[in-house]
Order: structure tokens, then sequence, then C-alpha cells
């Protein structure tokens, strides 16, 4: 039996894979993990107590902190507020660290001054608020210290499973991106490599070897004809390899100076493309152009060699572009589409297009640590082909997730998204 999995095959069993994969990890997911261990290890997730602020509430006998994301005004930060035996501390009494550690092991260091009647830490909370959270309070000579799972949009696939998901990781670095503008238009026959044939010299015609659509050497006998003057005969041959496109020549007729085939080398053709007048000053002679025939097969490159200088009826412009067609994958008359460039943008940081997906407000890729997958919140640039360019929210060298990030999505939506402001 044939083992071999077909596009079609695959498009069948990879949405069931991933359906079954979605209902095995149920419950397993590091979201679904988090729990919040005071002094006495007395809660979880399931119990967080929220404050007056919002806040959670972190508890160890009579003294409770509650610690709060502020952003009204500011970028993310924490605030934290004391109180002992049910009466609020000044925050001069307390003193407090907390510790992040992120995916990967990078530590955000955070400690507090008083401002008003809270705490106030020194650091900025980035993006994503997906950490082990660590707190150490001190007051009146006593410690006070809780630890607790902050995680979102982070899930854990073993790579045996991803790689049977066919999710795809690359690593985030600079890329030159092409600008390129869609247009649309007809291959046509090279007329610069055909040939009509006639008799040198009038005759009757004795032979003719090729029908219409048989492919010819260069040199091989086309017909055989005998002069009407000299009434010896001679050959008429192929003057180049090609395809015989028109014939008109059958034994006993006379040729009486007509053509008597066309011959066409379809190795080369040519993409006659249709360019509207918004786009045609940024199309240069030499720009490298991308082919693909409507019924989607392989691409074709090739440079523009032409531009009109004059405007259709519909007043769009004429490129020609001559594709190299050995293959003979490029039917004469078939439409396609192309992909122009007209640009090239060197971007220090840049992700493929593929990987993107929306998370929240955000548009994120998936960063792979170990067998760990989470959001990197992006600040974008130029998206351009096949890459966006990013400004903010991701370091280079990071991998992330570059083809079916939608399975990561997937698992983290299963899951829930926890935001815990």
């Amino acid at each position: 039996m044939n083992n071999v999995i077909t596009t079609s095959t695959r498009a069948i069993w990879l949405p069931l894979l991933l359906a079954t994969f979605l209902t095995a990890c149920g419950g397993t997911n590091s979201e679904q993990a988090m729990s919040s261990k005071g002094a006495h290890g007395e809660t979880t997730e399931a119990e967080v107590e929220k404050g007056p602020r919002n806040g959670r509430l972190l508890k160890d006998g009579d003294f409770i902190l509650e610690l709060a994301i502020f952003e009204t005004g500011v970028p993310p930060e924490f605030r934290a507020y004391a109180t002992k035996s049910g009466n609020a501390l000044s925050p001069e009494e307390v003193k407090l660290n907390i510790k992040l550690t992120r995916l990967g092991g990078k530590v955000d260091d955070i400690n507090f001054k008083p401002q008003g009647d809270a705490l106030r830490g020194d650091t900025v909370i980035y993006e994503p608020h997906s950490f082990v959270v660590t707190i150490n309070a001190t007051h009146a000579g006593a410690n006070h210290t809780w630890e607790y799972d902050n995680f979102e949009g982070r899930t854990k696939i073993e790579n045996a499973v991803a790689e049977a998901l066919e999710i795809e990781t690359m690593v985030a670095g600079p890329v030159v991106m092409h600008e390129t503008i869609t247009v649309y238009g007809q291959i046509k026959a090279n007329s610069e490599r055909m040939r009509e044939v006639s008799a040198r010299f009038d005759g009757v015609i004795k032979s003719v070897s090729p029908s219409i659509g048989d492919k010819v050497r260069k040199g091989q006998k086309l017909a055989t004809v005998e002069s009407n003057e000299s009434l010896k005969r001679y050959d008429i041959t192929a003057p180049i390899s090609g395809v015989v496109t028109q014939r008109d020549a059958n034994s006993g007729e006379q040729t009486n100076g007509r053509q008597l085939f066309t011959i066409m080398d379809t190795s080369s053709v040519w993409a006659d493309l249709s360019v509207f007048p918004g786009d045609r000053p940024q199309v240069k002679i030499g720009a490298p152009v991308t082919v693909v025939e409507a019924t989607g097969s392989e691409p074709v490159a090739g440079k523009v060699s032409r531009i009109d200088v004059m405007a259709q009826a519909n007043q769009s412009v004429n490129v020609r572009v001559v594709l190299d067609n050995k293959k003979g994958l490029l039917l004469p008359g078939s439409f396609i589409t192309a992909q122009i460039e007209v640009a090239e943008h060197p971007a220090s940081l840049a992700v493929k297009r593929s990987g993107l997906q929306a998370f929240r407000d955000f548009t994120v890729v998936y960063a792979l640590i170990g067998e760990e997958y989470e959001v990197r919140m992006l600040e974008l640039g130029l998206q351009a082909g096949e890459w966006a360019e990013v400004l903010g929210g991701l370091e280079s060298g990071t991998r992330y997730v570059s083809e079916n990030s939608y399975v990561i999505k997937a698992d983290i939506e299963k899951s829930g998204a926890s935001h815990d402001h």
C-alpha cells in the first residue's frame, strides 16, 4: 500500500489530530496551572480573593498585602497596599520587593517606594504579563513571602506532538523585505521564437512529415517538394526546434508561394501584464517578477523586459516579462497573476506574516522556549510579501512559530487567556 500522504489527505487528518490534541491536553495547560501560595499555602487561582482596589489579596496571618497592576495614565506598574489586623499601614512602614520570573529565566527585579497611600513599583511591567511572581515584604521585623504563577498566552506542547501537528519555527532576525504589487495578465507566445516556413521554389508537395502539435528538431525534414522549374526534389527543414502550431501542406498540392508551417519554440514565452496608472511609476525595467497561472501551477520567475509607452483602452499599460518555459508549465493563452517587485526595504528585525495571530488587542507571534510557547505582542512596521517588520515586542534571535500558529492559538484559547490586573 502506498504510504505517501497527499495534500488532500493531510487536510483531513491534520484537523482531526488537532482536535484530538486539544481534547487530550484539557486541564494540563500551563495557563490552567496558576496558583498562589502564601506562607501557609492556602490560596489557589480558583480562590483568588480581590481587595477593594481590585488587586490580589495576599495573606499571612493578620498581615495582608493587596497587589494590583496600575495603568491609568501610566505604563503598567505595580501598586501595593498593606494592612495589619484590618488597619491600613503607612507605606513607609513596609519594605517590598517583587521578582517576576519570565519564560526562559529572565527576572524583572522590582523595588517599591511610598507614593501617597501606596507602595509604587519602580519598573514597567511589559507585555506579556506572564511570569512567576515572588513577593517579599517586611514589616516590623517580620518577613512575609508569597509566590504564584501568573501566566497568560502560554502553553506547553511536546516536541513530538508539535512535529505531528506540523508546527514550524524559525529564528527572528534581519531580512531584506521585497515590496511588490499584484497584477494580472496572460501568457503569450514569444514571437521572437516563432518561424513561418514556406517553399524556396514553388512546386508540388510530394510528402509531409509532421502534424499540428508535433515537436520537431532544428534541421528535421518537414516536407519534400518537386520544383516546377527544375523538376528536382528538395527538402523543407525546420529552422528551429519547437512545436508545429500551423500546417497548410498536403501531398499533391502546389505550394503557390504560401506559408506551409508555423513552428513555435515554447521553451520561452511572454507574460503580458496590465499595470494601472497608479502603479506604473514604480515599475522599472529589470524588476523581478513572479508569475503564477490561474490554475495554481508552481511560480515562475522572470524580469520586466519592456514597458509600453502607450496606454490601453482601460488606461492600463502593458508590461512584458520573458519567462523560461523549458518545463512547459506555461501555456500561451493562460491567465496569470504576477507579483512585480517595486522596492527593497532592509529590516533589522522581521517575522513571517504566516506566523501572525490576534491576541486580545494585539498582533502576536508565539515564542518557543524549550517545549513552551508564549505570546509576544508586536509593534509592526512595513508588511511586504511574506514578511512583517517588527519595531518592538520581540528580541532578535527569538525562535517563534512561523507556520500553523493557529494550533497554538487554539490551545491557548481553549484554556482561557488570563490577564490578571
